[in-house]
């Protein structure tokens, strides 16, 4: 991804101005989750998450337990920007379903 592809969606974050608050710990992260809900760039944050393994914070509205969990149970993806941002039968289409949230 370049510089500029993050930079681009990151602007249009829900959460662009309070980066410490999706660090919390524990029960918190069930809180900061909710500034994920409605955010236009939901789906770029989760798979920036996801192909890049991160392991902090709330990202695509799912905390890390979450999207480890969901790295588990696909290993075969190779590019979740591909799976949750492009459509096969539409080139270049967005995806709008998330998966679904992983316990």
């Amino acid at each position: 991804m370049f510089l500029a592809e993050v930079s681009e969606w990151t602007l249009r974050a829900k959460c662009r101005d309070m980066a410490d608050a999706l660090f919390p710990e524990g029960k918190d992260q069930k809180r900061a989750r909710t500034v994920c809900a409605g955010c236009p760039v939901r789906s770029e944050c989760l798979a920036e998450a996801l192909d890049n393994r991160i392991e902090w914070g709330v990202w695509g509205g799912m905390t890390e337990r979450e999207r480890r969990a969901l790295l588990r149970s696909r290993p075969d993806i190779d590019s979740w920007h591909e799976v949750l941002l492009t459509n096969p039968r539409q080139p270049g289409g967005r995806v709008v379903v998330l998966p679904s949230r992983v316990h």
